[in-house]
């Protein structure tokens, strides 16, 4: 496979208070081309931004025969799909799961067959994953933050 064969998403997500501001990164990369995605929220969860910045970078492929490799830096999120937690946790109708909306969004652009997930050490010599953080922070960090309609402070 050539470089060209394939889609790079870099993602991150942040929440200051955790509860609290929070906001996503994505920056998607083909063909020498890129494209940067980050949105805010007056109150989430880091765990809920990781998630969907996932989601969102996944949605902004037009292309969905072409493989994405993901590349984030969430445990949560890189170990749900390749420890096979979420196959675990939808057998059990995500019982006592948090961000169950996001689960369930994300299967429905998720395919196993095309989405391969890297997990990249976090702040650390990763530009591409430094640049998703870049992107959150500064998400959070604009006025007039829209309420994350997801989520609960309920589990």
């Amino acid at each position: 496979m050539s470089n060209t064969d394939h889609i790079e998403l870099y993602t991150d997500g942040a929440a200051s208070g955790n509860p609290g501001p929070g906001g996503f990164g994505a920056v998607l990369k083909y063909k020498g081309k890129r494209k940067e995605i980050s949105d805010g929220f007056k109150k989430t969860t880091n765990n809920r931004m990781e998630l969907l910045a996932v989601i969102v970078g996944l949605e902004s492929v037009k292309n969905k025969d072409l493989i994405v490799k993901i590349y984030s830096d969430s445990k949560y999120v890189v170990d749900a799909i390749n420890q096979k937690w979420l196959e675990g946790w939808q057998r059990t109708g995500f019982k006592k799961k948090a961000n169950v909306d996001l689960w369930l969004r994300f299967l429905e652009t998720y395919n196993p067959h095309k989405h391969k997930f890297h997990w990249v050490k976090g702040h650390a010599s990763n530009v591409e994953n430094n640049r998703c953080d870049e992107l959150a922070v500064g998400a959070y960090k604009l006025p007039g933050l829209k309420p994350d309609m997801g989520y609960s402070d309920k589990v």
